[in-house]
């Protein structure tokens, strides 16, 4: 069956994503437009709007007669970016967190079991996209879609950083801990316990992701 435009850009799109996430595209690294076009048997056409996306999410600059890269951060970009996570999903969690059903907590439990399971295989991707359910799941609530989508723009700015975060074997164990202690503040819906801990959880990562960039 052939697909349409939109659903090959959408293919080159969900690939590059994997690629960032697999941390076969570090920071700084060019992205070849005509190699992806070629490995996803695509003309360029739709590996070029699948890069728009990216670019408009922050995960690629544009550079004039060069071509895309995946963005590089300083360390003032990590700390702004994680100190506006931080004032986001505190109020995320204060507006879901009394709202979650027995299972809407369930599925942040079942993430946080393949969270761990991923992280004990080694699988940064299968990890990455479990912690993004583990997070995201005591987060959305249907009141603040806004606020939703400010967060996910900060979470995909930081993509390739947060991948080199996880090849970590010491980080990986420690996330698993983390996500431990959040998730049974989130079963006891103690919000104040579950911001605290979601900031000891954050500010671990920025840790660790400004001395990546450092060194």
């Amino acid at each position: 069956m052939t697909q349409g435009p939109g659903t090959t850009a959408q293919h080159a799109l969900d690939e590059l994503r994997r690629a960032i996430v697999a941390g076969r595209y570090r920071p700084g690294q060019r992205v070849g437009q005509e190699e992806i076009a070629g490995s996803l048997g695509v003309s360029v056409a739709p590996v070029r709007e699948a890069l728009r996306a990216l670019e408009q999410e922050g995960q690629v600059v544009y550079r004039p007669r060069r071509g895309y890269f995946i963005t590089e951060l300083h360390t003032a970009d990590l700390r702004e970016i994680y100190a506006l996570r931080q004032v986001l999903e505190e109020r995320a969690v204060r507006h879901a967190l009394p709202t979650l059903d027995e299972d809407a907590v369930e599925r942040i439990a079942l993430a946080a079991r393949d969270c761990a399971e991923a992280a004990r295989r080694g699988d940064v991707a299968a990890e990455l996209a479990a912690n993004r359910r583990f997070h995201f799941g005591m987060l959305e609530s249907p009141d603040q879609p806004h606020t939703l989508r400010v967060i996910r723009l900060l979470w995909d700015s930081t993509e390739a950083y947060r991948a080199m975060y996880y090849n970590s074997p010491e980080e990986r164990e420690e996330t698993i801990g983390a996500h431990d202690k959040i998730l049974d503040a989130v079963r006891r819906k103690a919000v104040e316990e579950v911001i605290a801990e979601l900031d000891e959880h954050r500010d671990r990562a920025l840790k660790v992701l400004t001395g990546i960039l450092a060194g």
